[in-house]
C-alpha cells in the first residue's frame, strides 16, 4: 500500500481488553485497517461523536503526520525508526484517566511525565530530516486557533506546534462536542472504559504508521523501545 503521510505513534496493543473496546469505540482497526463495530447498549450516536477521530484509530501521536522529504524513502524512515527505538527506554506511568480537553475527550497518563515527555521529543527532533517542510497553508491553518511564543517557534522548527513544553500525551476518544454533551458520554465510558484500564500504564513500543489516499491510518510495524 502506498501512504500519502508517515507518523510515529504509540498504538494501544490490540490484544488488551480496554484498547479493543476502545478502537470500537472509535470504528477504526489500525491493526487490520478495517472499519469496526460500534458497541452498542447505548442511546448516544457514538458514528458522530468519533467521526473526526475515527480515521486515525486508537493512538496517541508521538512524532505527528509528515510528507516524506525530497530524496527520503519509506524504508530509510522505517530503519531510522528501528535506530531510535533500539536507543529509547520504555517508559511506566501510573496509569491512565478520563479527560477533558477543552470539548472533546481524551485518555491521558498520571503519574511523572517527565520520560514520556523527553521520548516524543527525541522521536520528534531525530527523525525530523524525514519531515518535508509544511506549507504555507498547513502553517496558517496550525496558526488560526492562536498559538503562543514557544508554540509559534515549535511549527516553525518542527512543523508542529505542540513539541516540548506544549506536548501532551493523549489518546483521543471524541471530536469536539458541545459542552452539554460531555457528561453524558464520560458516564458511558467511565461504566464501559475505565474499569479495563492497565495500572500501572506502560509504553513498552511504538508504532510507524501510515496514512492511505481516503486518509485513513495503518499501522506498518512496531518497534520494542529496548534502550
Amino acid at each position: 500500500m502506498t501512504f500519502t503521510r508517515y507518523a510515529i505513534y504509540y498504538v494501544p496493543p490490540n490484544q488488551a481488553e480496554w484498547s479493543r473496546f476502545a478502537s470500537s469505540w472509535l470504528g477504526w482497526d489500525l491493526h487490520e485497517g478495517q472499519p469496526l463495530d460500534h458497541p452498542t447498549g447505548t442511546d448516544l450516536d457514538v458514528a458522530a461523536i468519533t467521526e473526526v477521530p475515527r480515521k486515525y484509530g486508537l493512538h496517541a501521536t508521538i512524532k505527528p503526520p509528515f510528507r516524506l522529504a525530497a530524496g527520503m524513502s519509506a524504508d530509510g524512515l522505517a530503519d531510522r525508526f528501528a535506530d531510535f527505538a533500539a536507543q529509547a527506554a520504555p517508559v511506566t506511568l501510573e496509569g491512565l484517566s478520563l479527560t477533558r480537553l477543552g470539548r472533546f475527550l481524551a485518555l491521558c497518563p498520571t503519574g511523572d511525565q517527565l520520560a514520556l515527555n523527553r521520548l516524543a521529543f527525541n522521536c520528534v527532533r531525530d527523525l525530523d530530516d524525514f519531515r518535508a517542510p509544511a506549507s504555507t497553508a498547513e502553517l496558517e491553518k496550525r496558526r488560526a486557533g492562536g498559538l503562543s511564543a514557544a508554540q509559534e517557534q515549535a511549527l516553525v522548527s518542527w512543523g508542529y506546534p505542540y513539541v516540548g513544553d506544549s506536548f501532551r500525551f493523549h489518546i483521543t476518544l471524541s471530536g469536539k462536542r458541545p459542552k452539554a454533551d460531555l457528561p453524558a458520554i464520560e458516564a458511558f465510558l467511565q461504566e464501559r472504559l475505565l474499569p479495563k484500564l492497565p495500572a500501572p500504564f506502560v509504553i513498552d513500543d511504538l508504532a510507524l504508521v501510515g496514512e492511505d489516499s481516503n486518509g485513513r491510518f495503518h499501522l506498518i510495524h512496531r518497534q520494542a523501545l529496548s534502550g
